[in-house]
């Protein structure tokens, strides 16, 4: 017993020492000064929104928060904010911005884990008979302007030294005189808050007018002070595997970075640029820009454009058959408008322009007409019609801008048939649909037919001689000419605004025209289940699921598909055939508010897919079901938005 004492009182001792050693080297050289914190009280948030007297949001608005701590951000293009990691207790929040009022200061106490919402309002100035404007200046310490009796007996100081519609209790007046720099109201004259200095007799602005010349860091700061800008990056890790056993196996050499920056145009349109870069045995990369108009506009122009390459440097015996000089590349425009006729019509059209160097006649045009009738409140029928051409491999150059998660090419891919040329898939397209809003819920009706010319067939896990089977390549075959019509069904709704989902489904009868001789020999060795029969019947079941746990900052989303007609790897008996196949798409976003910093907001990203493509509404009702033993896609890493 007292062995056991002694074993248990080393094995604590010897704890100590261990948590206290990193804590003594770091301390070395250091003097020695008392504990005064010993644990930290868990932080909250003040969130709002800044509009002006008419309502209307303010973007690029400072709203400062000052009391046990001091903390600043910037109102976003619709003119929301949040200021996060606060230490609980009283602050004196108010916002300004040149051309407006300041607004009147508000006290609001932040709690421990708890997110405080507020509204503030400013109110654009207006030039006074004498031509002076009211702005903001900055000072240190208590104001100097000689308080009215202070200590008059029946006069506050709170009174004394505020206005009539600031609070007047004691948190808000110590807040006010605390030593610290404050913003206060003056009056200066309309010339020297202008935009533009005063020009001297040359007709240059002048440089030096308060004594004192503007820096190139100034100025800077200046120009883009103004421009509400937005913008993401990516920094991320992915790799792929077959079945879980590979999980802890699989390759995550493929690094990625991606980034994103926009600003609005004038007060109706927006700019976004995007990049990301990829390295490994396959490099990579990809730009894209796209200018968009917001609503409410008569005309709404879409218009963007794309570049992409790849460069392989590996020796997979199969990609080096079809890249002869070591790399591919494809680049896109498109240009759409949406024009409102009239309230209840709405006309979409447009066309997209894609160029890929490895594909025979590689310039494929994607025209697309759409127009949508609102005959009453709630109720919408939209009919679409389009031609659209896809090309071997596309997704891996011109991933969907609205992804989830936008990663440049990743993967290489080779025809099935060595020296067989690749053959773009043409899909024409018609579909009629009726959408019908129930309180928090949608209820659609949708029926469509289409042509496919060159169905695309793709295939992963195939061993060729002298091409090994590879996560990182995969083949392609086109499978021939087929025609298809269906009806679905879905419903999207909210529950409590914390979930949003959705349910479709569909059913399919499409008929196989004409089978690719050339490719036909290969598929029935490699995937027999993807030469569809004359005739079938196809039931697929689409849903999706997103939550946000804004307790913990969390968000899920979920999208599962079901269909008994996804094409599988061959089976050793027709009982191992499965009758249902899945795909899966899983995200997990969790905010880390002790990474953020002004305006700035880090994220973990992890996400777990076997979708293939994602889902466009004129696409091949085949694309996604052709694609043979797809690997599991792994991506994990973090997200900074700004």
């Amino acid at each position: 017993m007292r062995q056991a004492s002694r074993m248990t009182a080393s094995a604590v001792v010897g704890g100590l020492v261990l948590l206290c050693t990193p804590a003594l080297v770091i301390a070395q050289g250091a003097p020695i000064r008392p504990v005064t914190h010993i644990a930290s009280v868990a932080s909250g948030s003040i969130q709002g929104i800044v509009k002006d007297e008419h309502g209307v949001p303010v973007a690029g608005a400072t709203i400062s928060a000052l009391g046990a701590t001091t903390a600043f951000t910037i109102s976003d293009r619709v003119g929301r904010f949040e200021i996060r990691t606060l230490s609980p207790g009283p602050y004196l929040v108010r916002a300004h911005l040149s051309g407006f009022v300041a607004s009147r200061a508000q006290v609001i106490d932040v709690r421990a884990s708890a997110r405080v919402s507020s509204a503030i309002a400013l109110r654009r100035v207006s030039t006074s008979a004498d031509g002076k404007l009211p702005v903001l200046t900055a000072g240190l310490g208590p104001s100097t302007d000689p308080p009215s009796q202070p200590d008059a007996p029946g006069v506050s100081p709170a009174s004394a030294t505020s206005t009539p519609d600031d609070d007047h209790g004691e948190v808000a007046w110590r807040l006010r005189h605390a030593r610290r720099g404050v913003l206060k109201d003056a009056t200066l004259p309309a010339d020297m808050v202008a935009e533009r200095a005063p020009e001297d007799a040359h007709g240059f602005g002048a440089t030096q007018e308060f004594g004192h010349s503007e820096s190139p860091a100034r100025l800077a700061a200046n120009l883009f002070a103004g421009t509400p800008f937005v913008g993401q990056v990516n920094l991320l890790t992915t790799g792929s595997f077959d079945a879980p056993t590979q999980l802890f196996t699989a390759d995550f050499s493929h690094n990625t970075t991606y980034m994103s920056l926009g600003a609005p145009v004038g007060e109706h349109a927006d700019w976004t640029a995007r990049a990301a870069l990829t390295q490994g045995d396959l490099s990579s990369w990809m730009v894209a820009g796209e200018y968009t108009t917001r609503a409410p506009a008569r005309h709404r122009y879409d218009i963007g454009l794309s570049y992409s390459t790849q460069r392989y440097d590996g020796g997979n015996v199969a990609t080096l058959r079809d890249v002869t000089d070591g790399s591919r590349n494809a680049g896109e425009i498109y240009a759409f408008d949406t024009f409102a006729v009239s309230p209840a019509i709405t006309v979409s059209y447009g066309t997209r322009y894609a160029r890929y160097d490895y594909v025979e006649g590689g310039s494929l045009l994607s025209p697309r007409v759409a127009v949508t009738v609102t005959p009453a409140p709630h109720f919408r029928i939209s009919t679409l019609l389009s031609s659209r051409a896809t090309a071997p491999g596309a997704e891996e150059f011109m991933p969907r801008l609205d992804a989830g998660v936008l990663l440049p090419p990743q993967r290489t891919f080779s025809s099935l048939v060595a020296g067989r040329p690749f053959d773009s898939e043409r899909t024409t397209h018609a579909e009629v649909e009726v959408e019908r809003d129930l309180s928090a819920a949608t209820i659609s009706l949708r029926a469509f037919r289409q042509h496919v010319d060159d169905q695309i067939v793709t295939l992963f896990g195939i061993n060729l001689a002298g091409a090994p089977s590879s996560v990182g390549n995969y083949f392609l075959a086109n499978l021939g000419d087929l025609d298809a019509a269906g009806v679905s069904a879905g419903l999207r709704a909210a529950i409590a605004n914390r979930v949003h989902g959705s349910v479709e489904y569909t059913l399919t009868q499409a008929r196989m025209n004409q089978v690719d001789g050339d490719n036909l020999g290969y598929l029935l060795v490699f995937a027999p289940s993807a030469i569809r029969p004359a005739s079938e019947r196809i039931h697929d079941i689409s849903t999706s699921i997103e939550t946000e746990v804004p307790e913990t900052a969390t968000r899920v989303l979920l999208v599962y598909r079901v269909s008994t007609a996804f094409a599988h790897a061959p089976a050793a008996t027709a009982a191992q055939t499965p009758a249902l196949d899945t795909r899966f798409d899983v995200q997990v976003r969790q905010a880390l508010p002790f990474l953020d910093f002004s305006s700035a907001k880090w994220e973990a990203l992890v996400a777990v897919r076997n979708f293939f493509r994602d889902t466009a509404p004129d696409q091949s009702v085949y694309d996604e079901l052709l694609v043979v033993r797809p690997p599991k896609r792994v991506v994990g890493g973090l997200t900074l938005k700004f």
